[in-house]
């Protein structure tokens, strides 16, 4: 498995850049709306399912913020399959922020493409980066592996797994994390943020001592 190492960023003026995290947004995927046993979202339409998320998202991060969204942008199944690409690229570039997009299950090579034919400057640099398996990033003397897919990593020190695919399941291992727009992983913040809003850092790591500490009282 490869995965691609950055380190933490300054912008031109020397000023940190805002890093946030989300999965599994499922724009347009019409099948998940209502109360369904995997991922429940009460939504009357995709219309406003994707609006909901676009205005959360932008109260929270702005244009020169970076996004790791860590796969499964979009279900969008009409043809041709040029229009979905358009429709979906047309969400995108609503969102604020610089877009690192690590390949879901349902995020094919076709929308990778198409997005990387239209991509541009945005702050820059490129509005949208691609990887394929995943990234990983260092934060404050800790390694994030930020995956589709949740690894199981064994005994590890120091590195946490940030994931989506598992919608509001959570595995079992206090090293994983789910960052998914549905995840129960937020039940270890004292403030949830709203539906489709990407978590900041701070919310990170409060995910990852809660879920650590609730580990230990498991002992």
């Amino acid at each position: 498995m490869v995965f691609f190492k950055i380190k933490i960023i300054l912008n031109k003026e020397g000023v940190s850049v805002q890093l946030y995290f989300t999965a599994d947004t499922h724009f347009f995927h019409k099948d998940l709306l209502g109360n369904s046993d995997f991922a429940p979202r009460p939504f009357k339409s995709v219309a406003e399912m994707n609006q909901t998320i676009i205005d959360h998202w932008n109260a929270r991060v702005t244009p020169e913020d970076t996004v790791y969204h860590l796969g499964d942008i979009a279900l969008y199944f009409i043809r041709p399959e040029r229009a979905a690409e358009a429709a979906i690229l047309d969400v995108l570039n609503q969102l604020n922020g610089h877009l690192v997009l690590i390949k879901g299950n349902h995020d094919n090579r076709a929308l990778f493409k198409y997005l990387a034919q239209h991509n541009y400057t945005y702050g820059g640099k490129p509005k949208f980066e691609f990887h394929d398996v995943g990234a990983i990033i260092k934060v404050n003397h800790r390694q994030y592996y930020m995956t589709h897919y949740p690894m199981m990593m064994g005994i590890v020190k120091q590195i946490i797994n940030l994931h989506g695919h598992i919608h509001h399941y959570s595995v079992n291992i206090k090293e994983d994390i789910n960052v998914g727009v549905d995840t129960p992983e937020t039940d270890y913040l004292k403030e949830k943020p709203p539906f489709g809003t990407p978590f900041s850092m701070a919310e990170i790591e409060e995910m990852v001592a809660g879920k650590y500490n609730d580990f230990q009282k498991r002992r």
